[in-house]
């Protein structure tokens, strides 16, 4: 017991909390002074009581024994509803899923049906052993997504001419944003979106991964140049010994000004490599003793590759083409496919089409979880809001010009045609949906201007330097311009979003629903939509509309989470604070009654489902 409220506390997992346990069980068996001198002398400062511990543990290191931490982190919420059940290994809700069906008539008008489903959601609370490998692991935002976490585990503080910096997440939604929880007598509750379900802990990530660079982390963090000197000097013991894996070049896919980096490289045939990358995933995979393995593309930019019938159409020709060699085959497919075949879900962080049909298929025939396409981190974020603002006002933007330099090896490679026209594509379609929802504005199809111009100047680094112009038409004839200049570190954006996809991904994968009648659970399409709010050209399953309105996206991923611990939609509605005189909202049915959602006599309930409608809040618990 003792054991388990300190690793809590001190928000020590996995193996962590096994060896503080053995070392709290010898202490306890042999000296009946020396616990209580080690809790007292601890008490109160839990900080440094962590980094103390952590400081005994090997970072990044190969588990040295076969052990699971099987128990369920603390929830810090339960929903007390005769629709939520928590067993030691699920959370189960039945859900009402409401959407509405608008059919057009033959007149122009519309015909508008609400429809109710009853959806079974299954979320498994324990987390796992959690490693991700990092293709472009010794680029700027492989080693500073390294950096950060173990500047975080660590708890590392270092100085600057603005004074002394702490580590932190900023920038990750999962660790740095909250959601609305709900309403209590003290106003709105919010919690941090990580609590909404258990989540891993972005600590506790094991990451290893490829480079086309033999540089060491340490060295590659050097440079990168986006991390203070103070900083880097107290990480560099911990990142000097790790070393990445050989990884693919083939020179056709990315620029030519690579090529003095492409010293550790896996050679041999297309298939002898992703062999060889299998067997890599493997070999992390048991000697870190993980549950679970997750690979995410943060390489240079490719090209577009060719798609073409008897090629990549279908995942048969996939394969096959890769077995002859086919010099259309891109490195990122290769270690799609090899990913895919091992059972590790796999996201794309650039804008080329790695995704080709054949990858597509094979996912879908695996069930492994794919996503992407493109972190979607500074300008084309910025943009997906100001338009989206722009169109719902009733402004019509009729030209969009976007500007962009930077110095670090992103903008190199990008300097080249190809590879720019492959991120190109991917800023310039984040419009589409946003302009397609206004036909006031925008008739017969029209849309804005939209030009993208990508700079490469060395000396700004990491640094990247993004200006926008909006151009709209107001009314009577009038019109407004915008203009945006922002200045930002591209790495220091993008590696909170891997961190997001990597635990938004591996949450995806304990999430299971029984929709309507089915009497056995579904997981989520392996095309991962959800992970559109993370990326510049969302990748969607065939039929799906494509959304890049950021606030549209975001509140997808809260409100499958809550729907999760059998929470409705936050509406915003506020109806209890606009009325003209007091009317309780509490709930209209007794806890002990669960509702029937696939009844035709839908009881009411509402999303507060606790007496009054208040939260019920204990130590901070809710």
């Amino acid at each position: 017991f003792t054991c388990s409220v300190l690793c809590s506390r001190a928000r020590l997992t996995g193996s962590r909390r096994y060896a503080f346990a053995i070392i709290v069980w010898v202490f306890s068996t042999t000296s009946s002074g020396t616990l209580p001198y080690i809790l007292e002398g601890h008490t109160g400062d839990w900080s440094t009581f962590r980094g103390r511990l952590l400081s005994t543990t090997t970072l990044f290191e190969p588990a040295q024994e076969n052990v699971r931490d099987t128990c369920p982190i603390m929830a810090a919420f339960t929903v007390e509803s005769p629709n939520v059940r928590y067993t030691d290994s699920f959370i189960e809700s039945k859900y009402r899923y409401q959407t509405t069906r608008v059919t057009k008539g033959l007149n122009g008008t519309h015909k508008v049906v609400p429809v109710e489903t009853a959806i079974d959601f299954q979320t498994e609370r324990r987390v796992p052993r959690l490693g991700c490998m990092l293709v472009g692991w010794g680029g700027n935002n492989g080693s500073t997504v390294t950096a950060a976490i173990l500047a975080n585990k660590l708890g590392l503080t270092w100085r600057t001419k603005d004074g002394v910096q702490k580590s932190n997440y900023f920038g990750s939604i999962t660790q740095a944003s909250t959601v609305l929880l709900g309403s209590g007598p003290d106003g709105d509750v919010y919690i941090p979106l990580k609590d909404l379900l258990p989540m891993v802990n972005p600590d506790d990530i094991v990451l290893d991964g490829w480079d086309i660079s033999s540089l060491n982390l340490a060295e590659a963090m050097e440079r990168a140049k986006v991390l203070e000197y103070d900083l880097q000097r107290q990480l560099r013991q911990h990142m000097e010994h790790l070393k990445p894996r050989p990884s693919i070049y083939i020179p056709d896919f990315i620029a030519a000004n690579q090529e003095s980096r492409a010293d550790n490289v896996i050679k041999g045939t297309k298939m002898e490599q992703v062999d060889q990358i299998r067997r890599d995933i493997r070999d992390f995979k048991t000697k870190n003793n993980l549950d679970k393995v997750i690979v995410l593309w943060t390489a240079n930019t490719e090209r577009f590759c060719d798609v073409l019938t008897g090629l990549n159409d279908t995942a048969t020709t996939l394969l096959h083409a890769i077995k002859n060699n086919a010099c259309e085959v891109s490195p990122s497919t290769l270690f799609a496919v090899a990913s895919i075949l091992e059972g590790c879900a796999y996201i794309n962080g650039s804008p080329q089409n790695t995704f080709v049909p054949g990858v597509l298929e094979m996912a879908q025939q695996h069930g492994v979880f794919i996503g992407g396409d493109d972190f979607k981190s500074g300008q084309t974020k910025i943009k997906s809001v100001l338009v989206d603002f722009l169109v719902n006002a009733g402004i019509k933007p009729v030209s969009i010009v976007s500007y962009n330099h930077l110095g670090n090896n992103d903008g190199k490679n990008l300097s080249a045609p190809k590879q720019f026209r492959s991120k190109e594509i991917s800023k310039s379609n984040v419009v589409d949906d946003m302009v397609e929802s206004n036909d006031i504005l925008y008739s017969n199809g029209k849309k804005p201007d939209h030009c993208v111009v990508i700079k490469y100047v060395p000396y700004v680094g990491d640094s990247k330097r993004a200006m926008d112009e909006y151009t709209s038409e107001i009314m009577m004839g009038g019109h407004n311009t915008i203009v945006v200049h922002n200045t930002c570190e591209d790495s220091l954006l993008a590696s909170p979003l891997i961190l997001d996809l990597i635990i938004l991904t591996e949450m995806c994968q304990r999430i299971k629903f029984k929709v309507g009648d089915d009497t056995e659970y579904q997981t989520f399409h392996a095309v991962l939509s959800i992970l559109s709010y993370l990326c510049k050209a969302p990748l969607v399953p065939a039929g799906a509309p494509v959304i890049n309105a950021l606030f549209r996206q975001k509140s997808c991923i809260e409100n499958i989470f809550r729907a999760c611990v059998g929470l409705s939609p936050i509406n915003h509605m506020g109806i209890e604070h606009k009325l003209s005189r007091p009317v309780s909202f509490a709930p209209t049915v007794s806890e002990s009654t669960p509702v029937d959602v696939s009844s035709s006599k839908r009881a009411k309930v509402m999303s507060q489902d606790i007496p009054n409608g208040n939260p019920i809040v204990t130590n901070g618990h809710h």
